[in-house]
């Protein structure tokens, strides 16, 4: 069962997702709050895997709290919801590492892929628009590129440039003519190896060392 909470200052809001969510065999929400002060007392009790985050929250908003949230030992998956497409506040959440964003918009299948793809670890959701969101927002001057970057194979370059355009590994392997399940282990070695959690997190580093 993959628990999830929701944070957002709309009840409305959260009891629609709540029937969402609860009407699936394999989700279940396990926490609600209405603003990040109560985030975070609600989502450290409960210990969800996913998290729901509204951007825009009196008290607290929802930045300040996934600060907070990730710098717990074991923090859960973080998935911003904003109401812009591009959003510089987006932008700044999965920087300091949550795990992507969605319109809450979105299409219902949309939301639940989404939960389920971020807690399997994925974490690409939108992979394209992320690097849309960070070519919107980067930084001008790109920051040096660590040291880690050189110990990557060629190979590896070659496939954390696609993955860092936003291309998904049925794409990546077409384009490379190899597996799926190869692709899947060179993306596995490339994120060990640059110390990132996420497909997400590659494009952040893409863009913020002046490689994407």
């Amino acid at each position: 069962m993959i628990r999830v909470a929701l944070v957002d200052d709309q009840a409305l809001f959260r009891a629609g997702v709540r029937m969402l969510v609860d009407s699936q065999p394999d989700l279940e929400v396990v926490a609600e709050a209405s603003d990040g002060q109560q985030a975070l007392a609600v989502v450290r009790a409960a210990r969800p895997d996913v998290v729901l985050m509204d951007i825009r929250m009196p008290v607290m908003d929802g930045l300040a709290a996934t600060a907070e949230l990730l710098r717990d030992a074991d923090p859960p998956r973080i998935v911003m919801l904003t109401t812009f497409d591009l959003d510089e506040a987006a932008a700044r959440a999965i920087r300091e590492g949550a795990s992507g964003f969605l319109l809450k918009d979105a299409d219902p299948e949309f939301l639940l892929a989404a939960i389920r793809t971020v807690h399997a670890g994925s974490a690409v959701i939108a992979a394209s628009a992320t690097r849309e969101l960070f070519a919107h927002f980067a930084d001008a001057a790109p920051r040096p590129v660590p040291a880690a970057y050189g110990e990557l194979t060629d190979r590896e370059r070659e496939i954390f440039a696609l993955a860092a355009r936003g291309l998904s590994n049925a794409e990546i392997a077409a384009r490379e003519y190899l597996s799926e399940a190869t692709v899947k282990t060179h993306i596995s070695r490339i994120l060990t190896k640059l110390g990132l959690r996420d497909r997400v997190q590659l494009v952040v580093f893409a863009f913020e060392h002046g490689l994407a």
